[in-house]
């Protein structure tokens, strides 16, 4: 899947053989301050598009950036100019209207994507900014590629995304998934079966296998993605996927009993509260049992040292794992467009 050509590749070349030359030729300067690539929303930016990824949002896509001065004085000229100019298809692709207004280029300031995605016009500087991005959303600034940015203000933030967190809002988050897993999956999954509570089960079930794979993808240092991607990018974690592989596997099967799915759920906190002891970020300790009404409440335990390893400004900090950003965003969009418009993207059609 990520060696086949993909539509960011169509896009790379529409870019450097149309849109650059126009944009050049037209407004050198405001070229000169624009950051330009693939990024942002959609499974493309992850090269994980599709036969399934087209019936929506999907084509031939640059994506450009431009400082928010510079938006508000020739954004809507240099969206006019594009428009006048370029083709109607390309190579066969019809540059469709969608997200974008301007036949396949998405113009936007760099102050709104960062705003509608990470919720800060900035780099994170503090560790409570850190904690307030919604880690799946980060993906939207790193992911893709970036073609062209002479003035490197976009490159230079998602370098300091890639980087990953800092160490002491790692363990903030880990201490929170630590305690959700084990307070608010185990246990209540093991109470539910007690009171034959199958509706509760499945809800905490699958709320357990997310937050352990979330914890997963913290202890190898790589950002949890949507969840529509999740199954494909696990099984690309160094360390923490091939441990938890069959776990993740098994207990996800419809196949799979409920009391078996208990016991995977046990397995993975064993496998997450081991690879914590070897990184070193809590102290070795004897195996536990688990309680016949409770569960395996054990990350709790882990929980309680991770906290007390915190900074105290972030100790009582809840880290942010909803897309309020996005969803901010999303609702002011939809609120401008054309029910009829809004129901093609979603591919509704009068039977």
């Amino acid at each position: 899947m990520a060696d086949k050509r993909s539509i960011i590749d169509e896009s790379h070349d529409f870019w450097s053989e149309i849109v650059l030359p126009l944009l050049t030729g037209h407004y050198p300067a405001e070229t000169a301050q624009m950051a330009a690539g693939f990024f942002g929303y959609g499974s493309e930016v992850l090269r994980l598009d599709d036969e399934y990824s087209t019936d929506h949002h999907f084509g031939l896509r640059v994506n450009i950036l431009l400082p928010q001065a510079l938006m508000d004085a020739k954004g809507k000229a240099i969206e006019e100019t594009l428009a006048a100019l370029l083709p109607h298809t390309w190579r066969g692709r019809e540059l469709r209207e969608g997200y974008t207004r301007t036949k396949g280029v998405a113009l936007a300031s760099l102050d709104h994507h960062l705003l509608s995605t990470i919720g800060l016009d900035h780099p994170p500087q503090t560790l409570t900014e850190w904690l307030t991005i919604p880690e799946e959303d980060i993906t939207h600034i790193i992911a893709g590629e970036v073609w062209h940015d002479p003035s490197a203000q976009f490159s230079a933030i998602r370098t300091t995304l890639l980087n990953y967190y800092p160490e002491p809002v790692r363990l903030r988050r880990l201490a929170h998934w630590s305690r959700y897993f084990s307070g608010m999956g185990v246990y209540a999954l093991k109470r539910a079966l007690l009171r034959n509570n199958t509706l509760y089960a499945s809800t905490t079930f699958a709320r357990s296998l997310r937050w352990g794979v979330q914890m997963a993808f913290m202890l190898d240092r790589t950002y949890y993605p949507y969840d529509k991607w999740l199954t494909e990018m696990f099984h690309r974690l160094p360390r923490m996927g091939p441990r938890l592989a069959h776990i993740v596997d098994k207990a996800a099967q419809l196949t799979t009993g409920w009391e078996e799915k208990l016991q995977l759920l046990h397995e993975m906190s064993d496998i997450l509260d081991q690879a914590m002891v070897e990184d070193g970020l809590i102290a070795p300790h004897p195996r536990y049992k688990a309680s016949a009404t409770s569960g395996y409440r054990l990350l709790e335990s882990a929980y309680a040292e991770l906290i007390q390893k915190c900074p105290t400004e972030i100790k009582t900090l809840v880290p942010q794992w909803e897309q309020v950003h996005w969803e901010s965003f999303h609702s002011g969009f939809v609120d401008q467009v054309d029910i009829a418009d809004w129901r093609r993207m979603l591919v509704l059609e009068a039977e």
